[in-house]
């Protein structure tokens, strides 16, 4: 969420920023929005200081028991009441138009953040070699999962559909094995606090990380039974609900985005599944005055996240690559402006130490402003080797939001001192993402016999086993 107050400091720096963000100006409607929230305001107060005022003559003229005058007077009161109710509403409106346009917007790239249209103009900023031998070919994990028939996409299928798997045996304890090194290392060696948080979230919580309204088709959507049953009973003469959120294209009786509309009709039942664990993290501070002493909050989180993947159809079909769920580390910073730089590069530290002990080869890429995500100032990204398909593949990012995401939350501190109050900077990055990170395991430590060693840093997790062997190796 932008500040108003600073685009009309310097509508030129901000139209500036949008730019590079491929986007046209808009500081000129933006401050015509706020001009008309203005004069509504002004509206608004003008009638009941009028009201006051006439108040006070009201008393004056019965005292001097002028009955005509005092009637006149009650009158135009009785005719400002009136208007008020419409002055308080064109207000409210006035404000929601601005904040639902300025809610819109995506966050200003900082300086440094190289300019480009896509991943094409991504820079790079380090790498990091594997102290063993990298290779350069060999199977897709999708191949070795499935040849020991540990890893099982078409019972997934059967279970729920396409972009879901079932692991088993040794390669679901090896899953399991990679989050809880993860947790241990970023509580016991970064610093982080483990939190358990809900991955149901409402409204507000999606709004305050920015992955509402502007990414809802991205997001899965739940709502209890009883909402459900309100749901159908609305829609018994248009078509089956339970194919409301799936409605394709060109469908007569109920058309697309009246589909997406269905959620605005459901004001109470309705959670989401969260794509992420920043959305709980982040939102802890939600609407929250912190101490400056209690900075920097670092938190982290093990949870199954769950993406739509509205935008990614045919890639990635094969594999674990691109699923609808999947478990992830998250890290979570919340700190003072004056340290989100500093925050974000420890950040990233973190996140790599995870793929130093695991012994993985991978880069660094900072990410262009035609790249970088919507409530980013900028992002690293890390992208670790995967020989199966002989390239890097992004297994983390770690992003610098400054007080974009807290003025959605209304997340601030109070300076030490007493010093005024300001917005926190929000921090996220993934410690990493655990699917990505077994397929990065499998792929880079399988051996010629179709079995996988297991890394030196997940031994101590696997109960002595030090070498994957499904059935059918």
């Amino acid at each position: 969420m932008h500040d108003i107050r600073a685009i009309r400091e310097n509508p030129q720096g901000f139209d500036h920023d949008l730019k590079r963000r491929d986007l046209a100006p808009l500081s000129a409607e933006l401050i015509a929005l706020d001009d008309a929230r203005k004069g509504a305001v002004s509206a608004a107060q003008a009638n009941q200081e009028r009201r006051n005022a006439l108040s006070k003559e009201i008393g004056g003229a019965k005292k001097a028991k002028d009955e005509a005058r005092a009637a006149e007077l009650m009158a135009e009161v009785a005719r400002l009441k009136d208007e008020a109710p419409g002055l308080e509403a064109a207000q409210a409106e006035a404000a929601q138009t601005l904040d639902a346009r300025l809610a819109a917007i995506p966050n200003r790239p900082k300086d440094d953040v190289p300019e480009g249209a896509d991943e094409h103009g991504n820079v790079l900023y380090r790498e990091f070699s594997s102290s063993r031998e990298k290779l350069t070919e060999g199977r897709q994990h999708f191949e070795l999962g499935e040849a020991t028939g540990l890893m099982d996409f078409e019972a997934a299928a059967k279970l729920s559909g396409s972009r879901f798997v079932v692991l088993k045996g040794q390669l679901a304890r090896l899953e399991r094995a990679l989050g809880q090194f993860m947790l241990d290392l970023h509580t016991g060696e970064h610093g982080y606090t483990e939190v358990a948080p809900p991955i149901l979230v409402r409204d507000e919580a999606m709004f305050g990380t920015a992955q509402l309204p502007k990414f809802r088709e991205d997001q899965y959507a739940a709502v209890d039974g009883v909402t459900l049953n309100q749901l159908q009973q609305n829609l018994e003469d248009t078509q089956d609900p339970s194919t409301i959120y799936n409605t394709p294209k060109g469908t007569p009786s109920l058309a697309r985005d009246n589909a997406r509309d269905v959620l605005e009709w459901l004001p109470k039942g309705r959670r989401w599944l969260i794509p992420t664990a920043e959305v709980p993290l982040t939102n802890l501070v939600r609407e929250s005055i912190l101490t400056e002493d209690a900075l920097p909050l670092r938190l982290t989180a093990l949870t199954p996240c769950f993406r739509a993947e509205a935008g990614a159809a045919g890639r990635d079909t094969r594999g674990m690559l691109r699923q609808h769920q999947f478990n992830k580390v998250e890290l979570v910073s919340i700190t003072t402006p004056e340290k989100s730089a500093e925050e974000h590069e420890r950040m990233l530290d973190c996140a790599e130490a995870v793929l130093k002990k695991l012994d993985l080869s991978y880069r660094v890429m900072t990410l262009c402003t035609g790249d970088m995500g919507f409530a980013s100032q900028k992002t690293y990204d890390i992208e670790v080797w995967v020989p199966g398909q002989q390239t890097y593949r992004e297994i983390s990012s770690c992003s610098v939001c400054g007080d974009f995401q807290a003025r959605r939350m209304g997340a601030r501190f109070r300076g030490k001192e007493g010093k005024a109050v300001n917005f926190v900077h929000t921090l996220n990055g993934s410690g990493v993402a655990v699917g990505r990170a077994l397929i990065a395991v499998m792929e880079n430590y399988q051996n010629s016999d179709g079995s996988i060693t297991v890394p030196s840093a997940l031994a101590p997790y696997m109960g002595g086993l030090t070498r994957i062997e499904g059935p059918n190796t």
